[in-house]
This record gives C-alpha cells, sequence and structure tokens, in this order.
C-alpha cells in the first residue's frame, strides 16, 4: 500500500505549516525527494521541516554548494540539490551523511535520482497553480509511511492555506 495525499496551498505559509506538520514526525534514516519546477516552493518546503525537526538555523537553497548540514534539532537535516548533478553517480560524491541512517535527508530535484533512493521514502510533487502563489502539492509515501501517515495526515487537515484530499491505493 501507498498513501496519497493531495493539496492545494494557498501560498509560502501554508506550505511552510504542512513542512512543519510532516517534520514533527521525521525520524533519523528518512528520506524525503522534492520535485517541482524552478520556484515551486520545495525550499520553502523544507523551511517548514526544518521548523518541525527544531531546527533554527537560516534554511537556503543548497543550489550552488550542492549540501548543507543543520544540525540543532532532534536530528540533523541533510538538505540537498541535485539540480546540477550530471551523472546519478554523483550522488554518492557529496558525502557519508547524504542517505546516511543517523539523519533525515532531503533531496530537491529528487525525482532525478530516484534508481538510487531506498524504497521507503516520501516523495513530494509540487507544481505551480496559475500565477500566484497557489500550489498543488502531492505526496506519495510507501513502506513505513503507510503505517505513519494518520500521524501527521490528521493534522494537515486543520491547517489553514491547505485544501486536501487523503487517499491509500495500492503501489
Amino acid at each position: 500500500m501507498a498513501v496519497n495525499l493531495s493539496l492545494t496551498s494557498d501560498g509560502p505559509g501554508a506550505t511552510q505549516a504542512l513542512g512543519a506538520v510532516i517534520g514533527q514526525t521525521l525520524l533519523s534514516g528518512d528520506v524525503i525527494a522534492l520535485s517541482g519546477e524552478l520556484g515551486a516552493g520545495k525550499t520553502c518546503l523544507v523551511k517548514g521541516l526544518a521548523t518541525g525537526l527544531g531546527i533554527d538555523t537560516p534554511i537556503t537553497s543548497p543550489t550552488f554548494v550542492l549540501l548543507r548540514n543543520h544540525d540543532g534539532g532532534r536530528v540533523p537535516l541533510v538538505h540537498v540539490d541535485v539540480y546540477r548533478l550530471d551523472r546519478l553517480s554523483e550522488i554518492e560524491g557529496l558525502g557519508d551523511d547524504v542517505l546516511s541512517a543517523h539523519v533525515v535527508t532531503v533531496i530537491e530535484w529528487g525525482d532525478t535520482v530516484d534508481a538510487v533512493l531506498p524504497a521507503n521514502r516520501l516523495l513530494i510533487e509540487i507544481d505551480h497553480l496559475g500565477d500566484g502563489d497557489a500550489r498543488a502539492i502531492t505526496i506519495h509515501g510507501a513502506g513505513d509511511w503507510e503505517a505513519r501517515a494518520p500521524g501527521w495526515s490528521a493534522s494537515v487537515t486543520s491547517l489553514p492555506g491547505l485544501a486536501v484530499a487523503i487517499s491509500s491505493a495500492e503501489s
């Protein structure tokens, strides 16, 4: 089974709030793969994830440095951007922290390195809805995310600025 959650965010505040709710449930070893166009809100969501983890350092896109480590929360966060990688194998050269069992790894453009990611992961797709701040956000979770979904999906339904549809489907 897989978890599928479709949302509409009315702007950055709602996107960050969603990230914070998910971030509160993250565990060491979790992997989140983010996808979406440039400017879709991937880093905005990561800011929320960091808040949920208790990390209070500024979160910026690692596009030009490829990787940023954030400590200070209940679990360290490794924020990776693979947009500039030419080969799938280059993700392994980013360091031992990437995909480590001791951190939460969030990978922007994660859909491009899908083949090296663990089967047990959360995939979050963010798409522009028109010219404004609204975004379509789709969350796919497999593996232990099926059992963990009730812990965070119920909280998501009450967030202001989000319209939610929750479903569970065979994967």
